[in-house]
């Protein structure tokens, strides 16, 4: 069960994965065992996956971002699913309600890089259409969500 000190915790270590338990621990004026517990029990849980740095996609050369809406046969979602989560360029895959079933999001360095990944996602037994989207700006990209009301 997550209480208020957990939210605590976490929303410092989505500010700054790379904190201490010590300085977790003065922040919040509790014993450094008491943040390394938590911690670890919410490892366990599941409530934390893992700590990972926010990277600047441009930066590194993924500077085409694509959102992909994928039409797929009924039996065939959840395969399709999986295979295009396996995928090196794909950070999201949802499953989801309305005129597509899956969508996806996915980084390119380039048209030609987009190009082959949607004749491959084309190409998949169970895909019947897909629809791609090409963003201009990235106006906001960021997992980290508000877990307090400050």
């Amino acid at each position: 069960m997550i209480d208020e000190l957990d939210i605590k915790i976490l929303s410092l270590l989505q500010k700054n994965s790379r904190l201490s338990y010590r300085e977790i621990a003065r922040e919040l004026k509790v014993a450094v065992g008491t943040v390394y517990n938590r911690v670890k029990r919410m490892e366990e849980e599941g409530v934390i996956r893992g700590f990972a740095p926010v990277l600047d996609y441009e930066k590194l050369g993924f500077g085409l971002t694509a959102v992909i809406g994928v039409k797929a046969k009924g039996g065939k979602i959840t395969d399709i699913e999986q295979k295009i989560a396996e995928k090196n360029q794909v950070i999201l895959v949802y499953d989801i309600t309305g005129e597509f079933d899956i969508v996806v999001v996915a980084k390119f360095r380039d048209r030609a890089d987009m190009n082959r990944f949607v004749k491959w996602l084309l190409s998949l037994e169970g895909v019947e259409k897909t629809n791609t989207s090409v963003a201009m700006q990235v106006v906001k990209e960021d997992f980290r969500i508000g877990l307090t009301e400050d």
